[in-house]
């Protein structure tokens, strides 16, 4: 039930399944969001204002005033919207008419001015200026907000790259696009051309960290946890050096993610997907996801009560963290099967040792009630996850017995058949080898033909009249003895 001071919009959010945070999240705002640049910093700041109860009012001010700072009109109105829903009363509630008309006239201008230009090199076909032409214009949509355009005006260029360096600059500037989009499938495509065996770039391998991140978000969005988890952790230690603060440092990708956000979304996807064996040798001692985890020590915590059997340790720290995640563009949406899947593990791996278990222990094993324990073993058990069932009326969680003496006696029953069917082969083998039986070959069509000359009868039977017959030496020799049986 929402508070007398909870704004009508986050009831109606709830209301409709969409979460909301009600909790104060561990980070500060302002350093938070200064990692950021582009795009990103205003959907980040835009999401946060509709989901945090606490940080709305001051993170949809500033994703006004970032708006505001760019071209993108689209941007702005619906920061403007969110505040007229949440804070009505607000000075941003009440679109600003004269800075739209001024930018709105300022896009025109540069939109006839960058088309003007590239039809003037098309008219000199000189090809380095029509690629540099149709670049400029793509980032103009990309900054305008304008992304199919965008994408066309980028994939355009493809005809005029003359160098190596052209097609990756072309590649990264559609992965940039399609990751604006949503468009994850485009974000694997172009990854995995700038990645294609048949042809080595030079500087496809210097921005690797660049494509491994790219990537892994892309899986993750699309719920391929583990291929995510992988791309992440095979993520060049290369970022972790970049200087956010620096917009001419190559190295850095805030344009789209920190490398905060490499460990998280990597160690959780791990924790998700990977057994403890593959944590301990992926996670824990892997040198360069190392450097990645030194900036979020508390999944390198997580991760280590994991595989230590700490499950309840690990899962408190998860949860405490739980609203932070909430509050990530790309995390919130997957959060709920990500945290499942990782419980359910841990419940899988504390069940092992025993026959059974009640509801009360195994609630107390992990920190929570026995309905809200109840209902995840069902869950799990529905999934197939779990191979147990639930015993309501005693209240406990029974394993399913398997009876290995019928187990072995199966085995050794279908062994039994296996070895007559091929004692029986063998005897057929050697019968038609001492009787001098040969099949003529003539080509796959005939393969199959069949012709036996029965010498004894001075009969011929062919499968197809086509096919040359068997040929046979002695007299009155047969098969029966190797098909008896």
């Amino acid at each position: 039930m929402a508070s007398a001071s909870e704004p009508a919009y986050f009831a109606k959010a709830r209301q409709a399944g969409r979460p909301v945070v009600r909790d104060l999240p561990k980070f500060d705002l302002d350093a938070y969001i200064a990692n950021y640049k582009g795009k990103t910093r205003f959907e980040r700041l835009l999401h946060i204002g509709t989901t945090s109860t606490l940080l709305a009012p001051e993170a949809l001010r500033y994703a006004v005033a970032e708006a505001k700072q760019g071209r993108d009109i689209r941007r702005y109105d619906a920061a403007v919207s969110a505040i007229r829903e949440i804070m009505p009363g607000d000075r941003n509630a009440t679109a600003d008419v004269a800075w739209k008309e001024k930018v709105q006239k300022q896009i025109k201008a540069e939109s006839d001015r960058l088309e003007t230009e590239l039809k003037g090199y098309k008219n000199n076909l000189i090809k380095e200026s029509i690629r540099m032409g149709y670049d400029d214009l793509g980032q103009h949509y990309h900054r305008t907000g304008e992304l199919v355009e965008s994408v066309k005006a980028f994939g355009r260029m493809r005809d005029f790259c003359t160098t190596s360096s052209h097609v990756v600059v072309m590649n990264l500037r559609l992965i940039s696009v399609s990751i604006d989009q949503g468009n994850w499938l485009a974000v694997q495509t172009n990854v995995q051309k700038l990645r294609s065996p048949g042809q080595q770039f030079a500087e496809a391998q210097r921005l690797a960290a660049k494509l491994s991140a790219a990537m892994g978000l892309a899986l993750l969005a699309s719920g391929n946890y583990r291929e995510a988890a992988q791309e992440f952790i095979d993520t060049d230690p290369r970022m972790t050096q970049a200087r956010l603060d620096d917009p001419t440092d190559e190295e850095a990708f805030n344009e789209v993610m920190t490398p905060n956000d490499v460990a998280v979304y990597g160690g959780l996807c791990a924790l998700a997907s990977m057994d403890r064996t593959d944590l301990q040798k992926k996670i824990l001692e892997n040198n360069k996801f190392r450097s990645y985890l030194e900036f979020e020590p508390h999944i390198r915590r997580a991760i280590t009560f994991f595989v230590s059997s700490k499950f309840s340790l690990c899962l408190s720290i998860l949860d405490s963290y739980r609203s932070d995640y909430l509050l990530d563009i790309h995390l919130q949406p997957h959060l709920g099967e990500l945290y499942f899947q990782i419980r359910s593990k841990a419940i899988q791996q504390y069940f092992v040792p025993f026959s059974c278990a009640t509801f009360t222990a195994l609630g107390a094993a992990f920190d929570t009630d026995e309905q809200t324990i109840e209902q995840e073993l069902t869950d799990m058990v529905k999934r197939g996850s779990l191979d147990a069932h639930l015993d309501l009326v005693d209240r406990v969680l029974v394993a399913r017995t398997l009876d290995a003496r019928r187990n072995v006696h199966e085995h050794a029953l279908q062994m039994v058949k296996e070895y007559e069917r091929t004692a029986h082969l063998l005897i057929l083998q050697t019968e038609m080898v001492h009787g001098a039986l040969e099949v003529a070959d003539k080509g796959k069509a005939l393969g199959s033909s069949i012709a036996l000359d029965h010498i004894g009868g001075g009969e011929q039977l062919y499968g197809n009249s086509s096919a040359a017959p068997f040929s046979g030496e002695g007299s009155g020799r047969s098969l029966r003895s190797g098909l008896r049986g």
